[in-house]
């Protein structure tokens, strides 16, 4: 039997981390419950305090083929390496080496960074060939 699984991300701002996340795969702002127009309409209605509303954002795959990224407030920052991180495929090339990947990773590469996130390197192993980035929290992710 296969499960459904979220991706839970601790961060100091679910929704701008939400949005950076939701911007490099293509994905959307979670809709409300049915039978609410807004979030703030149905946090209210849970009884969730207004102060709090913006304590978690969820971003999902309007094609509802990836997992749902769930962004949720903590009072720590973040303060050592990722023992998991994301693999985002962006250049459509197969297998991990290079195979004209260059521009495709550097131009990408470019647009994150527009977005917040900062190159940290990037990897040629000869058999793979990646940019390890990170998100505007500091989330190691990589591109490939």
């Amino acid at each position: 039997m296969t499960r459904h699984f979220q991706v839970a991300i601790d961060c100091a701002d679910p929704a701008a981390l939400g949005a950076f996340w939701a911007e490099l795969l293509g994905y959307v702002e979670e809709p409300p419950p049915e039978g609410f127009d807004t979030w703030p309409a149905a946090l209210t209605a849970f009884g969730i305090p207004e102060d709090q509303h913006g304590d978690a954002y969820a971003v999902v795959d309007p094609e509802d083929g990836g997992p749902r990224l769930f962004f949720h407030k903590v009072p720590e920052g973040k303060a050592a390496k990722n023992r998991l991180h994301l693999d985002v495929r962006v250049s459509g090339a197969g297998g991990g080496n290079r195979d004209g990947k260059d521009a495709v990773l550097a131009g990408e590469a470019t647009r994150l960074e527009g977005l917040g996130a900062t190159v940290v390197e990037t990897v040629d192993e000869g058999f793979d060939y990646f940019t390890v980035m990170r998100d505007p929290e500091g989330n190691e992710f990589c591109i490939t």
